[in-house]
């Protein structure tokens, strides 16, 4: 194997791209993040941690726009998505200038995803370590989309997805629990999610709303904070049904 994995551009006798399998890894060892679809509303959550004690704690953000009606979250290496963010910028920008018309979700998740594939096949680079989540709604219907690509360069359209650390368990959570809902619902389908891998609850979480008319919003620690309690109190009440005797009939 080690003859395969030194050039990017080479494939070893099984057909793997070495380097891009190692691109996916650094993405699994990444914080988690979660992004759930409403009808009105789409939600991106993501794992935090905690910042150090001097440290300002909203210059680390993991939830960027890229548009007024576009956002992006990321898990893996956050020197390189930040290099894919302001690429994603210009981009959408210029759109706009050249054609006079915002760029839809579908273009720019298209246009991240061919510059994640490019940068797997040319040598003297190496690919992004970076999976992304996409959402945001098309300007001309309004519908909400939630868009994922990973480091290959593949892209595809969810109703709920995770990327990064226990993605696995979050997307298997998500399969289980996700209903076709919208505001408040949708909200807390999202920090559940997110709360089944992260410990210490609320604080350790960053979570953003995008709505057709207000765009994109981060929720303070205390929105977040209530809604985790909320979700706990539900919890303790179904436990505690479970644990009832039977009524007699």
């Amino acid at each position: 194997m080690a003859r395969y994995d030194r050039a990017i551009t080479v494939f070893s006798p099984d057909g793997h791209l070495f380097q891009v399998e190692y691109a996916l890894e650094a993405v699994r060892k990444g914080n988690a993040a979660v992004g759930v679809r409403g009808t009105d509303i789409v939600v991106l959550g993501v794992e935090k941690k905690s910042a150090a004690k001097l440290q300002d704690s909203r210059s680390v953000r993991k939830i960027v726009n890229l548009d007024d009606h576009i956002a992006l979250a990321c898990a893996g290496l956050k020197a390189d998505a930040r290099v894919l963010i302001n690429r994603a910028r210009i981009e959408c920008q210029s759109h706009r200038l050249t054609l006079e018309d915002p760029v839809t979700v579908e273009y720019i998740t298209r246009y991240i995803a061919g510059l994640q594939q490019k940068y797997t096949q040319s040598g003297g680079v190496r690919p992004f370590g970076l999976s992304t989540l996409i959402v945001g709604f098309d300007p001309y219907s309004g519908v909400p989309s939630l868009y994922q690509t990973d480091p290959s360069g593949t892209f595809s359209a969810w109703k709920a997805n995770a990327t990064g650390r226990n993605s696995n368990s979050i997307r298997e959570f998500l399969e289980k629990n996700y209903k076709e809902t919208s505001g408040q619902e949708t909200i807390k389908l999202a920090i559940r999610a997110l709360l089944e891998v992260v410990e210490s609850g609320g604080k350790n979480i960053e979570v953003a709303v995008m709505t057709k008319e207000h765009g994109l919003r981060q929720l303070d620690e205390a929105e977040i904070d209530a809604i985790a309690a909320e979700i706990e109190a539900e919890k303790e009440a179904a436990e505690a049904a479970k644990k009832a005797p039977p009524k007699e009939t």
